[in-house]
């Protein structure tokens, strides 16, 4: 897929990766880009730059997700790729209550659930259309430091392969990104971005080129980190072995 004249969808749209995938769809011509997010000054700023749609969303309440598809087709026209990019990260181990863990299930694995049931049967009515979910490096390897990121974003990819595997054929198209670390404010209080921060910082607006590289290209797996394909063969490869490795790393950082 090439965005120009399409029509896009953002959430998480208000800063960091969300803002930079938004305003390199801008650059590349996209017919509209409608920008979502808790954050409604920041949606506001975003859509203003871009010339955009700005939509208060929150991504972990499914009705609000309907809404924003339906605004968006009033709005702007059908949707032609749905950028589900919205996530938080909460640190901790064991300890992480009930609550927490529903909060980071909710944001980020169900709203790509939200996402998929409010976009695809009119995508596939209209003969196709492209979902690119935003999971981590963390969901293909793993997560030091947080159990709660690690198990949703497994899950997120988990979901994502799905999709592909069940309407790939019907003309839907699916791409996960998992990058490692990204300047944003996911990152900012971690020195060197922490244990994601191993293969170096990653600015968003670079990481949006690989986007575009990974949606042109219709490829499943979006990594701009490019080392992160090494350590899931590397995994795949010798399981335990990478598992020693993993607890080395905890040993570090966690």
């Amino acid at each position: 897929m090439h965005v120009r004249d399409k029509v896009v969808v953002v959430t998480g749209g208000a800063s960091g990766i969300g803002r930079a995938l938004a305003q390199r769809f801008a650059a590349e011509g996209a017919a509209k880009i409608v920008v979502a997010d808790l954050n409604e000054d920041g949606i506001g700023e975003v859509a203003k730059e871009v010339g955009g749609i700005a939509i208060a969303t929150n991504v972990g309440l499914e009705d609000d997700i309907k809404n924003l598809v339906k605004r968006t087709e009033a709005e702007a026209g059908p949707i032609d790729l749905f950028c589900s990019n919205a996530g938080i990260a909460i640190y901790g181990d064991l300890e992480n209550s009930n609550e927490e863990w529903q909060r980071v299930w909710e944001v980020n694995t169900m709203s790509h659930v939200y996402a998929a049931r409010a976009v695809v049967p009119g995508m596939i009515e209209r003969g196709g259309g492209y979902l690119l979910n935003t999971s981590s490096a963390a969901g293909l390897l793993s997560q030091i430091g947080s159990s709660t990121y690690s198990v949703t974003k497994h899950a997120a990819i988990g979901f994502a392969e799905w999709l592909s595997i069940t309407y790939g054929n019907r003309g839907i198209k699916v791409s996960v990104l998992c990058p490692q670390a990204v300047r944003t404010a996911m990152t900012a209080g971690l020195e060197n971005g922490g244990v994601a921060g191993v293969d170096g910082m990653m600015e968003p607006e670079e990481l949006a080129n690989t986007v575009i590289e990974t949606l042109a290209e219709e490829r499943f797996l979006c990594l701009p980190h490019a080392e992160v394909l090494e350590y899931m063969q590397r995994k795949t490869g010798d399981y335990d072995r990478w598992l020693k490795g993993m607890r080395r790393l905890h040993e570090l950082y966690g």
